[in-house]
């Protein structure tokens, strides 16, 4: 049995891959510093970022985005989490993994991402949950980091940047 990559391993697969667009950076400069302005301000809130990347991986399932999937499960690893708790996110209802908060999290963010036909995505039932786990700037910081996935969700789906490549080398040229 040869143990040379074939033309479906992963490791040629994400070599061959390209994105749909070019890097939007040399075409809309002003992105970076939104970008980095939010990673910052969520960097330095509150919120734990282990709580954020929960939260990411989170909506990347919820819109359908490998890019964001990959990427948060990647930011998770590094921050140490631990296998159960990364591949529980898709079913985190059921899951004894996650904290209070956490969960809250993770049903705000859910909410906010999925149609709700028969009535409010976020009720004042789900939102006095919130408050009674996070004060008001922590909030803000939930708030902003549903927003910044949200901003990116266009592009992710539009753009098809390379899943797992850092940011810079992430889209085809």
């Amino acid at each position: 049995m040869s143990t040379s990559p074939t033309a479906s391993s992963p490791s040629t697969a994400s070599r061959e891959r390209r994105s749909r667009m070019p890097d939007p950076l040399p075409l809309v400069p002003e992105l970076a510093g939104i970008a980095a302005e939010l990673n910052k301000t969520l960097r330095d809130g509150p919120v734990p970022q282990t709580t954020v990347h929960l939260l990411h991986l989170r909506a990347g399932q919820l819109v359908g985005s490998t890019y964001f999937t990959v990427g948060q499960t990647g930011a998770l690893r590094a921050a140490g989490e631990s296998e159960e708790r990364i591949t529980s996110v898709a079913t985190w209802r059921d899951a004894t993994c996650f904290t209070d908060a956490e969960r809250i999290a993770l049903e705000l963010v859910e909410a906010v991402h999925t149609p709700n036909p028969s009535g409010e995505r976020v009720p004042d039932e789900l939102y006095a949950r919130a408050a009674a786990l996070y004060d008001h700037r922590a909030l803000w910081m939930l708030v902003m980091a549903i927003a910044q996935i949200g901003f990116f969700t266009p592009a992710a789906l539009i753009a098809k940047p390379i899943p797992g490549m850092p940011p810079g080398r992430n889209y085809s040229e």
